[in-house]
């Protein structure tokens, strides 16, 4: 595999730059959406139970010893919940913002990786081929054996990128489908605390 590495030249360090960075990325986001995740139904009850059993503070303070987005969009609702329903809700607003940027944090470079990997292997294959075709003009013949060494050389920087791009695609997809995830349960229990303070007011 080293020796593949080499044989592929100047063009497979940038791909490995690639490689490194995207798998850090994926690392660090694979580290904070497990964080992120809570049992949303669960967490959902105890703070509806702690509303009417103890108040809005009862509620804050589960808010506060919990983890996760749906912990602080609670958090940011229930304290402006003295204001009135609507500014619950643009409270609740304002912090799925805030709370959607820090679950998509760093999945644009991975998705820049992803491009970059296939187009800097492409890049490489097309100077092997120009170096290739220099072979064959200063031996002057088009021999097999001439044409056959520089082609596969070529070749390697984007089979390089390619697998890099596949692998990166794969940790960007199953992120996607987390944040995706995290997100639908965060509108919907988002939307059930209001329902349970709307039924609160009522009575």
């Amino acid at each position: 595999m080293v020796e593949y590495f080499v044989q592929g030249g100047t063009f497979m360090w940038p791909i490995l730059i690639c490689l490194i960075l995207g798998i850090a990325i994926s690392i660090e986001r694979f580290i904070s959406l497990t964080k992120a995740s809570v049992n949303t139904r669960k967490f959902l009850a105890e703070v509806t139970s702690a509303l009417d059993k103890g108040g809005v503070s009862s509620a804050l303070e589960i808010c506060q010893e919990t983890k996760g987005p749906v912990a602080s969009i609670f958090d940011a609702g229930l304290r402006r919940s003295d204001r009135g329903l609507e500014a619950v809700e643009k409270a609740i607003g304002n912090a799925g913002s805030i709370e959607m940027a820090f679950l998509e944090r760093g999945m644009i470079w991975l998705s820049t990786f992803i491009t970059v990997a296939p187009m800097l292997g492409f890049t490489g294959t097309v100077a092997g081929m120009i170096g290739a075709f220099d072979d064959i003009k200063k031996a002057n013949d088009i021999s097999p054996s001439i044409v056959a060494s520089g082609i596969s050389i070529a070749l390697l920087t984007t089979l390089f990128g390619l697998v890099v791009a596949i692998a990166l695609q794969l940790f960007h997809n199953y992120f996607v489908s987390r944040i995706d995830s995290l997100v639908i349960d965060m509108e919907e229990t988002s939307a059930e605390l209001v329902d349970h303070l709307v039924a609160r007011e009522e009575k």
